[in-house]
């Protein structure tokens, strides 16, 4: 595809969708965020001026027809964001599957002049509705036939667009990173997982878990790297021969560490090399007879389907809705029905029938036992969860670790933020397996320079990616006022690289060190930082860890506000969050609670502004949906306080609405990582570690390391697509230093999305999306480099 600057940018305004009506439909297995994708759908369906319809109960009221298929208006979709499952009903559909059936579809469909469809389903809803689409014509000339449909709806009826999204919890489609409802099922297996882990604290219990992956290990496989599971079973990896051995062994030095539980994940469709079922019974009973532990089983079934969607699969699926109908407006009868899918950070369209045959590949090559190729298959995400799983879990004995000689000091630095943890779990362990001994730094720079610093083991950070907080300790303070002691440090410890793990103070931290080369060779090391703060305004990456769970506080708060403002009705509350000057928060904590407008400071907005949204918020009052949402980044703008919106909006709304205001502070910066960060963390971390070993290697010179270039202080974050080591110095261009954020930041493009979706004439720059793309395969050697 030709770059942005190829041609002139494309505006969503110059599409309309007049004369146009789309269907949309959810079917197969439910999934948490189907509502999300279903109302941003119809609501950009509606901005654009198309006609939108619901079809309840998936393919079975397509066919059965009536008052299964409703047109649908703005209204008929608020309040359901935070609703898990689907509100328009999903059935399986015999009838669908036979010609007569699909016949009575499109009469249906055609009888309301529907010819664009979103569905909303797993990989079979999607080959049937690729097969309808194909059939379309012929169903409708054998309609005119029988007298039905007339030749003139024949022809201006005469093709079918179809775009799909790929909801289902068991993230097993092919071309997409996540798939809708996969995230939100992590967090119900993470809860129980917390959960249990108290309960087999107390009485040194081993629990198998099963989780479900009738064909696919994702879930599996990502909780068991979440919460540091002892050993994990998934279709796509079966245990070598004797595994029964190895595992005993495993549970029982865990035992002999001192560790007072064990937590096996089995996924419910795993196996053994010979392709057969591995039950978690079958695993219990082992457990029992070859160790005498006190063992569970629990089986989570569908809790892992239910709840509300995390705000990440709220954000995806309102994200896949609106390009969707970008795609059905620009679908033509010679492109492919398509899919819409996230790749990294980014929206991409491929050719549905393309994945769909990758998906069966994967099956195929399990079936026939060509494991590592299902594994490659399967993507580059899947792929490194796998190895960074293999390599954090296993402790080889000292016997076999090669010896470095070199000494690496991990720290936290700036505000905490959840995920930190497990970022430092996985340097030590990944540290230890490449051979280093590790130091953990205590209380940040001010305590490096205090000489808090001590080795840590592997066994220290067992069962730290579930704690939230940040347990070295971690603090604000910038290096430059203790060179000379964080220097001596340094050279009494002979520590050979830096791992700082932080926020903005962290890389503020790391170009003060690396100014201070000339005047200390003790810093003339390599070091790298992992981006972690709550308010993701660190240059160089577009996520940092501790943002996600932030923003499902956020989330969840304002859903908690929504219900006790819909029951008073006519009730506007105004909502402070964090991120100093970073909009991030505020921005999509309100495209993920559905909120009718955000201040931000990257977006300067004056009286007017304010005016207009509480014009706009009178209008709603008048209309079924009597309450409304505002969120404020806290630093948006001096003099436009929370206290000055609230007293405005208060005067402004008299007799039409009341106002309330609330400041969700440090409540923020708590809690338990979720799925999204401890993964993001302890992946991240691990590349960074790798990074050091290589980094040691390159500048050791006769029995030293010397390293003083700019490349040998590095930010490590996650680009678009890919992770990438950034040269700090280099990063400099790129940062608003008075204000603490990126100059350039990718999420002010989704900025218009949620205006669009709370009913705000906006413009919209889709430059970006509207190219087919093709399913990618990888090969092996890009998993080292790739995504995560």
């Amino acid at each position: 595809p030709l770059s942005a600057m190829d041609h002139q940018p494309k505006f969503f305004e110059n599409l309309s969708g007049t004369g146009k009506a789309i269907g949309v439909l959810t079917s197969g297995g439910d999934a948490q965020g189907m509502n999300a994708a279903v109302r941003a759908v119809v609501r950009m369906g509606i901005y654009v001026k198309a006609k939108v319809y619901f079809v309840y109960e998936g393919y079975q009221g397509m066919v059965d027809g009536g008052d299964n298929i409703v047109e649908v208006s703005w209204e008929s979709v608020s309040s359901i964001l935070q609703v898990g499952g689907t509100v328009i009903g999903s059935a399986r559909c015999k009838s669908f599957r036979t010609r007569e059936g699909r016949l009575q579809a499109a009469s249906n469909l055609v009888q309301r002049g529907i010819t664009n469809l979103c569905v909303i389903g797993g990989d079979g809803s999607l080959t049937g509705a690729n097969l309808f689409r194909e059939e379309w014509n012929g169903l409708l000339e054998e309609l005119a036939q029988k007298g039905k449909i007339d030749q003139e709806a024949v022809k201006k009826y005469a093709y079918l667009n179809i775009v799909g999204m790929v909801g289902s919890i068991d993230n097993d489609f092919c071309g997409t990173d996540m798939t809708i409802g996969t995230d939100s099922a992590l967090h119900r297996i993470i809860e129980v997982v917390d959960a249990i882990m108290t309960t087999a604290q107390s009485h040194q219990r081993t629990f198998v878990l099963e989780v479900m992956g009738r064909h696919c290990g994702y879930l599996a496989l990502v909780s068991a790297l979440a919460c540091g599971a002892d050993w994990v079973f998934i279709p796509e990896y079966p245990p070598e021969e004797g595994w029964e051995d190895s595992m005993c062994v495993k549970l029982s030095e865990n035992r002999a560490r001192k560790k007072r539980l064990n937590i096996i994940i089995v996924a419910e469709g795993a196996i053994d090399c010979h392709n057969k079922p591995i039950t978690s019974e079958k695993v219990k009973d082992l457990v029992v007879q070859r160790l005498g532990f006190d063992t569970r089983v629990t089986i989570l079934g569908h809790v892992q389907r239910g709840g509300t969607p995390s705000a990440f699969d709220r954000i995806l699926a309102s994200r896949m809705g609106v390009e969707a109908v970008l795609a059905l407006l620009e679908a033509t009868p010679a492109t492919p029905a398509c899919v819409v899918s996230l790749s990294g950070n980014q929206a991409v369209r491929l050719p549905l029938m393309e994945c769909v045959q990758m998906t069966q590949e994967v099956q195929k090559a399990m079936d026939e036992g060509r494991f590592v190729e299902a594994v490659r298959l399967r993507g580059r995400s899947f792929e490194n969860n796998l190895n960074t799983y293999k390599l954090l879990s296993h402790k080889k004995p000292d016997a076999e670790l090669p010896k470095t000689n070199f000494n690496v000091a991990v720290l936290n630095v700036g505000a905490p933020a959840a995920g930190m943890n497990a970022a430092v779990r996985a340097a030590v362990r990944v540290g230890i397996t490449e051979g280093h001994k590790m130091f953990a730094v205590i209380d940040g720079f001010e305590g490096f320079a205090r000489g808090k610093i001590k080795e840590i083991s592997w066994g220290d950070v067992g069962g730290w990616t579930g704690q939230g907080g940040s347990i070295l300790g971690t603090k604000r303070t910038l290096p430059a006022k203790y060179l000379e002691k964080i220097a001596d440090q340094m050279r009494t410890n002979n520590i050979n690289a830096l791992m700082v793990i932080g926020g903005f103070e962290a890389y503020l931290g790391l170009l003060e060190l690396s100014a201070a080369r000339e005047k200390y060779d003790e810093f003339c090391v390599p070091m790298v930082m992992v981006p972690a703060t709550v308010s993701n305004n660190v240059p160089g990456s577009d996520f940092s860890i501790g943002a996600d769970t932030a923003l499902n506080t956020i989330t969840d708060t304002c859903d908690r506000i929504k219900q006790s403002a819909s029951g008073t009705k006519r009730r506007v509350f105004i909502i402070e969050t964090m991120g100093g000057y970073c909009g991030y928060l505020a921005n999509m904590g309100a495209l993920a609670a559905g909120a009718d407008a955000a201040y931000i400071f990257e977006e300067q907005f004056d009286i007017r502004e304010l005016q207009a949204n509480v014009e706009h918020l009178t209008e709603k009052m008048k209309t079924s949906i009597q309450r409304g949402l505002v969120l404020r980044n806290e630093n948006c703008n001096e003099n436009y306080t929370t206290d000055f919106i609230y007293q405005l909006y208060s005067e402004e709304g008299k007799g039409v609405f009341d106002c309330r205001k609330n400041v969700l502070g440090h409540m923020q910066q708590g809690g338990a990582p979720s799925p999204f960060d401890r993964n993001f963390g302890t992946k991240i971390s691990a590349k960074a570690m790798q990074w050091i070993s290589k980094k040691l290697k390159e500048t050791y010179r006769k029995g030293k390391v010397f390293a003083n270039t700019d490349d040998s202080v590095c930010l490590l974050g996650m680009r678009r697509r890919n992770l990438v080591f950034q040269p700090v110095a280099e990063l400099k261009t790129e940062t608003d230093f008075v204000h603490r954020i990126p100059k350039e930041q990718w999420w002010l493009k989704l900025r218009p999305l949620m205006k669009i979706l709370a009913k705000y004439k906006t413009s919209y720059d889709v430059s970006d999306s509207g190219q087919l793309e093709h399913v990618a395969m990888h090969s092996p050697k890009e998993a080292e480099t790739g995504t995560i």
